[in-house]
């Protein structure tokens, strides 16, 4: 069962300090950044993956294969300033291509809604503007061919374009994947709607009183410390600070290697 922010302000005050830090320390929650930008802003867009967009299954978010949890074609990868060292993966982005500027753009185009699946990272051997697509302080998408080609010739190579974040719009509750050991939990957070990524997570067993997790790598998080034989709970606090509890996510009898979907998901955003 999922209860909305009153549950994620139940911390005890040195839980709470203790998250305070942890945002404070690392900028996990920050709406400033190019990542979060609410209104048009102008970036590049390349594609990759082939023309079947086989290449871009994985990734750096850790989703895996793209059509078994839920996000298909519909995809990114972002240079570093976008990707906020894994922190924006799950976030959704509107592109239009910037039809006065390219020949390559379709006049009647449109716009396209993709996910933050995946790292374009720099090539420090190309300068930023011949090659170096990805390279910082460039905000950029290299998207799967497919959704390329929804905007744009292919042939251009590179468009000019201009994103926004939006809401993710998701079918389901947040889903949790568990691997590990007894003592290492690293759970993957995937198909989170609204602000579609997590920035901040807590776990708890129905024995224990939460525990903030940290962030491993893309948008898997772990904690150590040994909760078998307890029901598994979590609270997640997305990039604009909504704040949703899921308790009792995964039952008593839980074992690693399993998934679990929440009965809620985040409808609020930003």
């Amino acid at each position: 069962m999922a209860t909305r922010f009153d549950a994620c302000r139940m911390f005890s005050a040195d839980i709470l300090m203790s998250v305070i830090l942890l945002i404070a320390s690392s900028a996990v929650v920050n709406a400033d950044g190019p990542f979060a930008a609410l209104t048009w802003t102008d970036s590049h867009a390349t594609f990759y993956g082939g023309t079947d967009a086989s290449g871009t299954m994985g990734g750096a978010c850790g989703y895996g294969n793209m059509y078994n949890t839920g996000y298909g074609l519909n995809t990114a990868a972002l240079s570093t300033t976008l990707f906020n060292g894994g922190l924006s993966c799950g976030a959704c982005f509107e592109l239009q291509c910037k039809v006065a500027e390219s020949r390559w753009c379709y006049a009647n185009g449109g716009s396209i809604t993709v996910t933050a699946t995946n790292l374009c990272p720099p090539n420090w051997d190309k300068p930023s503007d011949n090659g170096g697509w990805c390279n910082p302080p460039r905000t950029h998408f290299d998207l799967a061919y497919p959704m390329f080609t929804k905007m744009a010739q292919a042939v251009g190579g590179i468009i000019p374009v201009q994103y926004r974040r939006v809401s993710c719009i998701k079918t389901g509750g947040v889903r949790f994947s568990l691997n590990g050991n007894p003592w290492f939990n690293l759970v993957l957070i995937y198909n989170v709607g609204g602000d579609g990524n997590a920035v901040s997570v807590q776990m708890k067993g129905s024995q224990t009183s939460w525990f903030a997790m940290t962030h491993n790598w893309g948008q898997n998080w772990h904690l150590s410390q040994k909760l078998q034989g307890q029901a598994l709970s979590f609270q997640l606090t997305t990039g604009y600070g909504n704040c949703l509890s899921f308790n009792n996510v995964a039952s008593s009898d839980w074992s690693f290697g399993q998934t679990w979907e929440a009965d809620s998901n985040f409808n609020t955003f930003p």
